[in-house]
């Protein structure tokens, strides 16, 4: 398997490139050189043979040509001149007569051939004149000969021929000497291009190894690692431009972690909730203040389906499917975990990407429970100040028409007339009155002048300014002070506008003969506690949790008949809240009520704003 691997690296394809490169020149010069070598040696040598039979064919002419041919002197100058002038190594020459039969031959072993007739195709063919006559034969050793024949000619007639037969062998094993000494060249050429060829493919594979492993480590997370650069070639530029891609990368993730933490850190500390979806609507994040708004922190919800998750109804879903704007849903939310029901407006926004359209939707959820609570109230109480405003002013109106159409002139009429106009006159100025003192409260610029005050005194006078109506009521009065209770720094004109309008309302709904009791303590934990307690009609529960609430009446129609504004315990309910403190009310129908506030002490029995 190793070996295997080995071959898939660039370092084996340049090495197996560069040697088969190598091959491939060295056998095709191979060829053409041994080609080449054999096509000129073979030449030379049938040349040479060819000359040799040529310069026989004159020699042998004379000789051949005379008319004694037969006798023994002539034939005996042409052995001689075949055995010492052309001696050839591994050759055999015949000198041959007009009819092909031999004369004489240079190899001894070849004597019996004397006085026989050669019948080779060549010899045919020169006989009959033709000068190029060769042929190559294998004889019976295996051996590859070189068959030449040439006519001897004598007065332009054909008196014989030559007939050399030689061995190519010597020619062969030349031949093979240089092919071994080329294989030779060619193994050692191999040898060394494939050292050459390690060498280099090292020099280009030990960079883009180091490259390789740097990328890992990159890829990894380690951007401190810088890749060595081993030149100013390519790769030394690759290694360079991967080192700079490094510091860059290293610098944008961390800047992208950095913008992360960011907007986690903002998605977290929101206090609206966040719900990210995918184009199908599956969660895929969503904050804390999300889970918290819905009852489900702590939960993991990625991959439910948002229109579940908040309770949309199916046209809904539709309908936010097919939108591609900014959308806004007032929702009434239930927590699962139990609760009270809160109103909660979604808003979506859709998620654009170039070329591929809407990815997924944004989801922002704020709670506007109070906001919804804000307004019902203002609405509330622009509609009661309109009709507290309607009726004073729709009485005033009647009465006026009424005096213009001559009830003035009537002694009984005109002064009863006016005497109700001043009344309304009085009850608008008063309703304005509270309203300016309720704004003032409301924006803060209702400053408290705090002064000490002594607490005994200050619900002795309360008394006094109310003693005349107690006594026309026969009601009782009195005064409870638990010890401890001495002196505090209050803003004596709000705490004793509180107390009239707490004692103003005990008034209102308290039976003649009954009693009102105002007392004055130290908490436990250390607060003043100052409370009105009547024996009157009582408030009924249903109307307990709105009482402080502006221009509340418990019975509307006795309320205004007896002159109040609705306004009294809103008022009160103010300027304690400026003092730091709270107000409560406790109350049984038929059986009285007590109100009571409470206002922050230090340890020297002041009055904490």
């Amino acid at each position: 398997m190793k070996w295997l691997s080995f071959f898939r690296t660039i370092q084996a394809k340049v090495i197996i490139i560069y040697v088969l490169l190598i091959l491939i020149a060295m056998q095709l010069i191979g060829v053409y050189f041994v080609s080449a070598m054999k096509n000129s040696l073979t030449s030379n040598f049938t040349k040479d043979l060819q000359e040799r039979a040529e310069l026989m064919s004159v020699l042998a002419s004379k000789t051949l040509g005379g008319e004694n041919v037969t006798e023994e002197e002539p034939i005996e100058s042409l052995r001689v001149m075949v055995n010492n002038l052309f001696n050839l190594n591994g050759a055999e020459i015949q000198v041959l007569d007009s009819t092909g039969r031999v004369l004489t031959t240079s190899l001894p072993s070849h004597a019996d051939y004397v006085n026989t007739k050669n019948t080779q195709t060549v010899v045919s063919r020169a006989l009959q004149g033709i000068q190029d006559n060769e042929e190559y034969i294998i004889d019976d050793d295996n051996i590859r000969k070189k068959v030449v024949a040439k006519p001897v000619m004598y007065n332009e007639k054909i008196v014989g021929a030559i007939y050399i037969v030689a061995s190519m062998s010597e020619l062969y094993s030349t031949m093979q000497r240089i092919n071994n000494i080329f294989i030779s060249g060619i193994l050692l050429a191999l040898g060394l291009t494939a050292v050459l060829g390690v060498i280099l493919s090292h020099t280009i594979t030990h960079p883009i190894k180091e490259l390789t492993k740097h990328a890992r480590a990159v890829a990894d997370g380690r951007f401190t690692e810088k890749t060595p650069v081993f030149g100013s070639d390519e790769i030394g530029q690759l290694s360079q431009a991967f080192n700079y891609m490094t510091s860059r990368l290293r610098e944008a993730l961390s800047q992208n972690e950095e913008e992360k933490e960011k907007l986690a850190s903002i998605l977290t500390n929101m206090s609206d909730g966040v719900i990210a979806t995918d184009e199908a609507g599956r969660v895929i994040l969503m904050n804390r203040r999300a889970g918290q708004m819905l009852g489900v922190e702590g939960e993991e919800l990625a991959g439910h389906d948002i229109v579940s998750l908040l309770g949309l109804e199916e046209s809904e879903s539709e309908a936010l499917a097919r939108s591609e704007g900014h959308d806004s849903k007032l929702l009434e939310i239930t927590p699962r975990e139990g609760g009270e029901p809160f109103m909660m407006r979604v808003t979506f926004t859709p998620i654009h990407r170039r070329e591929i359209g809407i990815t997924g939707t944004i989801a922002v959820l704020q709670d506007v429970t109070e906001q919804e609570k804000l307004e019902a109230s203002r609405r509330e109480f622009v509609a009661n100040v309109s009709h507290e405003l309607r009726t004073p002013l729709t009485t005033i109106k009647s009465y006026t028409e009424a005096l213009e159409d001559g009830a003035l002139e009537d002694k009984q009429m005109g002064p009863r007339f006016v005497g109700v106009i001043q009344n309304e006159t009085g009850r608008m100025i008063r309703l304005v009155t509270d309203l300016l003192h309720l704004s003032r409260l409301d924006s803060k610029e209702a400053a408290l002048h705090k002064e000490r005050t002594d607490i005994v005194e200050m619900l002795e006078d309360v008394e006094d300014r109310f003693s005349f109506q107690m006594k026309q009521k026969h009601i009782r009065t009195i005064i409870e002070v638990k010890p401890g209770v001495s002196t505090a720094m209050l803003d004596r004109d709000g705490i004793d506008q509180v107390l009239d309008n707490l004692i103003s309302n005990a008034l209102k709904y308290t039976p003649d003969g009954g009693t009102i009791t105002m007392d004055a303590s130290i908490t436990e934990e250390g607060m003043l506690s100052l409370s009105v307690k009547d024996t009157g009609i009582g408030i009924p529960k249903k109307d307990l949790d709105r009482i402080f609430e502006r221009f509340y009446r418990v019975d509307k129609a006795r309320t205004r008949n007896l002159g109040g504004t609705g306004l009294g315990l809103s008022i009160a309910r103010e300027i304690v809240r400026a003092h730091g403190g709270f107000i409560t009310l406790q109350s049984e129908l038929e059986k009285g009520t007590t109100v009571t506030f409470t206002l922050p002490l230090d340890d020297e029995g002041r009055v904490l704003a």
